[in-house]
């Protein structure tokens, strides 16, 4: 017996008589008991424990610092470190260390976040609900604007933004003021959010193709046809895991960078 896909005949025992894709309702979460508020579901409780997460790592590892560090606090002194360096000095200067506690934040909990994606048990990251990144990307939108309109008042930020030194007016008036008005007000917090929540939504929904294709083939309908397609999927699965991890690390680092570049755009607009 066989199927025809676009004209070709392909056995029914190859692809499977019930094998169904997993789709968008991967990230279609009820809430967690009958009668609780549509919102209380899976991904806010963990977005609630990774908040809760980070907050006693990071109680644990600089409640009580020593001198020569060791442990937890090694790790989180890496991980200031890393954050300070390469996210917040490069954008912010002299202003880095006051803005650390917010960089750092949002580095770590984007993180653990993304990484709930490829945790056991787990294996949902919570950024690829487009709310979270939206609620991020709102938070740093509000303050880049405040800091713009704060130290250079809301005609020098806009004159800054749509004037830049050395480009003639007539061209700034027709080309660049419009475009540099719908990228700071409208494109630039759009993409900002949905980066994040794009990359980890298409990364979930291949790890959780292959892994359900590999089962399926495996466990569910063995057959010989099917078997190669099985071995296929479980290794494209374990490779994808490990490639998603390096893309949840980057995204952490890129959405926590944009914050950083927003911010110190808006203290000092000339650099």
């Amino acid at each position: 017996m066989s199927r025809r896909t676009k004209g070709i005949a392909v056995p029914a025992t190859l692809i499977g008589d019930d094998f169904r894709a997993p789709g968008v309702e991967l990230l279609d979460f009820p809430p967690l008991w009958e009668g609780a508020p549509s919102w209380l579901n899976k991904p806010a409780v963990l977005a609630a424990t990774g908040v809760l997460v980070v907050c006693a790592l990071v109680w644990r590892a600089f409640a009580r610092p020593q001198l020569v560090p060791r442990g937890l606090q090694n790790a989180g002194e890496y991980g200031y470190l890393f954050v300070r360096d390469q996210i917040a000095r490069p954008f912010l200067g002299k202003d880095a260390d006051r803005w650390m506690p917010l960089l750092l934040s949002l580095f770590f909990l984007i993180l653990l976040w993304n990484l709930f994606g490829v945790v056991p048990g787990v294996q949902f990251p919570v950024n690829s609900h487009i709310a979270f990144p939206a609620v991020f990307a709102l938070v740093v939108y509000v303050i880049k604007i405040y800091l713009g309109v704060r130290h250079h008042g809301l005609r020098g930020y806009l004159t800054g933004l749509m004037f830049p030194p050395g480009l003639p007016k007539p061209l700034a008036i027709v080309f660049f003021a419009p475009m540099e008005l719908l990228y700071t007000f409208v494109t630039a917090p759009f993409t900002h959010a949905v980066r994040l929540f794009a990359n980890m939504f298409a990364g979930h929904l291949l790890l959780a193709f292959f892994s359900a294709a590999g089962f399926w083939f495996l466990f569910e309908q063995p057959t010989v046809a099917g078997l190669p397609v099985g071995v296929l999927s479980v290794a494209a699965a374990t490779v994808l895991t490990g490639f998603e991890i390096f893309i949840q690390f980057l995204q952490a680092f890129l959405f926590t960078m944009l914050a950083a570049m927003f911010i110190g755009g808006s203290i000092n607009p000339g650099h």
